[in-house]
């Protein structure tokens, strides 16, 4: 089976508290749907954008090491997607590094896309995003 040009990443990130116990959950798929990878991480104690933010870099990764260069991002969070397209200004210092290295690598891999879609239909990155806030790990670090 051959690599398709382009993958569709449905990422969600989450905090229990904001702040509390966060994480994140990525889901990729073929452009026909077809899941080729999904994965969560608790990420310690972080408000739900940087929990959002860390899931759109870990997207990021996994596309450039894996050598794709188109990606299209969805995401039910407003806030990243208008600033990722640069409608919204990214005004917290908090997520100004997240932001500036989520430009660098979407630069890196070509042509990176965003779409805001309603929580229902990132069903599959929320369910992992909660796994991760649930995990004992998110309560340690």
């Amino acid at each position: 089976m051959s690599k398709p040009d382009s993958i569709v990443a449905y990422i969600d990130g989450g905090a229990r508290g904001n702040p509390g116990p966060a994480g994140f959950g990525v889901r990729v798929e073929g452009p026909d749907g077809t899941a080729i990878d999904e994965f969560a991480e608790s990420i310690g104690t972080a408000t739900n954008n940087v929990a959002e933010y860390r899931a759109l870099l870990a997207a990021l990764t996994w596309a450039r090491s894996h050598d794709y260069h188109a990606l299209h991002i969805r995401s039910d969070s407003l806030l990243l997607v208008q600033q990722m397209r640069g409608i919204y200004k990214v005004k917290h210092p908090g997520l100004q590094p997240l932001h500036a290295e989520a430009r660098r690598l979407a630069h890196e891999i070509g042509k990176v896309t965003y779409e805001h879609v309603r929580r229902e239909l990132n069903s599959h990155a929320d369910r992992l995003a909660n796994i991760a806030m649930d995990s004992p790990a998110a309560s340690r670090k």
